[in-house]
């Protein structure tokens, strides 16, 4: 899964560097054209990461950890308990 995440992000990167490259090198209608799908390409691939993480996290694949889950973590008994 983490080989799938890395390679979709690569992907993004590079239809964003392939919009920058038209943006800035050319100037012409027909490379307006190649920015726009390029940036439509890489808002597809990002809307596809979100799902396929999402997915994954619902059918166990991933399985979430980090700040998140620490604040999300029962109290102990031990601490007072606030009224």
């Amino acid at each position: 899964m983490k080989i799938i995440v890395i390679i979709i992000f690569i992907l993004i990167l590079a239809s964003l560097a392939t919009a920058l490259f038209h943006l800035v090198k050319h100037k012409s209608g027909l490379d307006s054209e190649k920015i726009m799908k390029a940036l439509t390409l890489r808002s597809g691939i990002s809307i596809l990461l979100f799902i396929l993480l999402f997915l994954a996290v619902v059918t166990g694949l991933v399985k979430p950890h980090g700040l998140g889950m620490q604040m999300h973590k029962p109290e102990s008994s031990s601490s007072p308990q606030r009224q």
